[in-house]
């Protein structure tokens, strides 16, 4: 009878170590997961930035370039 209980315990035990063995290793893929997706929302948040630079970059020299255009145009109209 005791080797029959003791078996049944050895038993649940490895039953209750795989399960939680399994838990922890879908809780580490997921863990793996999420920081992968985080990153790559990173890496398009710093691309779209950079982008968004560039645009405001391209109108800022275009306004400079508008600017220099009319002084020079007023200095060879004599004002």
């Amino acid at each position: 009878m005791k080797t029959a209980q003791t078996q049944i315990f050895d038993s649940m035990e490895h039953a209750l170590r795989m399960q939680i063995q399994a838990n922890a290793e879908r809780r580490s893929a997921r863990a793996e997961r999420e920081q992968r997706e985080f990153k790559e929302k990173l890496m398009r948040a710093a691309a779209s930035k950079m982008e968004i630079e560039g645009m405001v970059s391209g109108v800022k020299g275009t306004q400079d370039a508008v600017r220099r255009d009319q002084l020079m145009t007023m200095m060879l109209a004599g004002f």
